[in-house]
């Protein structure tokens, strides 16, 4: 598996628990991102909804996220103007990885609940590690809704992951959040670099202040970027695998059929809950990504050395 971080003993560390903890921008560089926030919130053209869609769904986005708005040129403002300030950052401390996300992330006072979840893949992760750089422009601490991991949860649970394709700890969301996570109290500019696959959560901003922070989601450079699209109207045991790029998500409606984007391939899906005691159990258990290697017989190996 190729190297995620330049520093090895940083790798070590995100290979074990999934996540670092690192200094990351300036403050000067801090304010001036968080100064644009505002600067560009004008050209926003407001949350995408469910609704619109017509796509039944009872969780409430209660938080302000660039990648559901309405106006894709604001979209593209928001990342030129990230990805810009963070390209040197992101150089000095990943092992060329190439940017495909980017948002503000921005919590009002006594809302902003972020549910437990895992990202969506964003490339084949049995090949490689994708990754979220969280970097909040003010101090983040548990009353103002800090990220909360639970460390060692990645590439354990729910390999194919997209907007409409069920989660197998849907059903145990309540005893995750009560008695597995790890709060994430981070000073601005410092940023928790995460597995995309990472199981994490926000509560409420219960501060009476702001909670603003940046997501910029990155892929290894030479990687092909994709994207699992299930149609629960059509079949729920088949997932399409998507070849995407930056500007897909530009245009992207999560609750909505993408259209005219290249199908790589059409792979089954098999519906799954799990409970708390086989929860725990796989935390203990390797990666998905290491059981692939270890679950190969001699003749298969042999024969991939020959394809």
């Amino acid at each position: 598996m190729r190297k995620v971080f330049n520093d090895e003993k940083l790798n070590e560390e995100f290979i074990k628990n999934g996540y670092v903890r690192v200094p990351f921008i300036s403050p000067e560089e801090a304010a001036e991102l968080k100064q644009k926030f505002f600067d560009t919130l004008p050209n926003s053209g407001g949350q995408i909804t469910t609704e619109e869609t017509g796509v039944e769904n009872s969780r409430l986005v209660t938080y302000d996220f660039t990648f559901i708005d309405k106006n894709p040129e604001y979209k593209r403002e928001v990342f030129n103007i990230i990805t810009k300030r963070f390209k040197p950052h992101v150089e000095r401390l990943l092992a060329d990885y190439r940017p495909v996300i980017a948002n503000y992330i921005r919590k009002q006072p006594t809302t902003g609940e972020v549910p437990l979840h895992e990202n969506w893949a964003f490339a084949d992760e049995r090949k490689c590690f994708t990754v979220s750089i969280w970097c909040p422009l003010v101090d983040s601490t548990v009353e103002n809704g800090t990220l909360q991991v639970v460390p060692g949860s990645h590439k354990r649970f729910g390999e194919i992951r997209g907007p409409m394709i069920p989660w197998e700890l849907d059903n145990i969301k309540h005893e995750i959040i009560n008695n597995h996570l790890v709060p994430l109290e981070t000073k601005a500019g410092d940023c928790v670099i995460l597995d995309d696959s990472i199981v994490h959560y926000s509560a409420v901003n219960n501060s009476g202040g702001l909670r603003l922070a940046i997501q910029l989601i990155c892929i290894p450079a030479e990687m092909p970027s994709i994207h699992y699209y299930m149609d629960p109207s059509k079949s729920m045991t088949e997932v399409q695998v998507l070849e995407v790029d930056v500007d897909f998500y530009m245009q992207f409606n999560p609750w909505k059929n993408p259209g005219n984007v290249k199908c790589i391939k059409t792979i089954p899906y098999r519906h799954h809950f799990i409970g708390e005691a086989e929860f725990i159990e796989r935390l203990k258990k390797p990666r998905f990504d290491e059981q692939t290697e270890e679950k190969k017989g001699f003749f298969d190996k042999l024969k991939e050395a020959f394809a």
